[in-house]
């Protein structure tokens, strides 16, 4: 094979690759490109503000209608929205405020990504200030434009 011929190949063939990386394979139509981790670590800090409102649909509203919560002091799987509206209404009382002490943050794609890791929470009770650390994974997914937690499971630490 002649040295053009192989050099114009490869030369479509990046041209395909390329084109390719930016739209989706089966309808054709281009997406977004992939959050960076610190955009996606970056919704963790929305959830947190949003805690701090008090407003258990406030924060009930950064999930996905399907999503699961998993919570950290409930044994009561949430899969709706009213389910998880009910666990905030319970939670957010204690006004508790978290720290992410590790995070390994995962890019899926341009419309999912994974944070995963270990946060403390300090929550104010009646009888004093309570920490907590739990593991923690926030599973995202781009819906119409907005990011929404898809899944959400958090849980103490087994030696704390």
């Amino acid at each position: 094979m002649h040295k053009s011929t192989v050099r114009s190949i490869a030369l479509t063939a990046g041209a395909i690759a390329a084109l390719t990386a930016c739209a989706d394979p089966i309808s054709g139509v281009a997406q977004d490109d992939p959050p960076s981790p610190e955009q996606v670590a970056e919704l963790f800090d929305t959830w947190n503000e949003t805690l701090a409102t008090g407003d258990p649909e406030a924060v009930a509203d950064l999930y996905a209608p399907d999503a699961v919560l998993l919570p950290t002091v409930s044994n009561e799987v949430r899969t709706d929205h009213a389910g998880i509206i009910d666990y905030f209404t319970g939670f957010l009382p204690s006004k508790p405020s978290a720290v992410i002490e590790q995070s390994v943050v995962n890019v899926l794609d341009a419309d999912s990504a994974i944070d995963t890791g270990v946060y403390r929470f300090t929550m104010n009770k009646p009888e004093g200030q309570e920490v907590v650390d739990a593991r923690y994974t926030f599973v995202y997914e781009k819906r119409d434009g907005k990011w929404l937690i898809v899944n959400h499971h958090s849980s103490e630490m087994p030696e704390s």
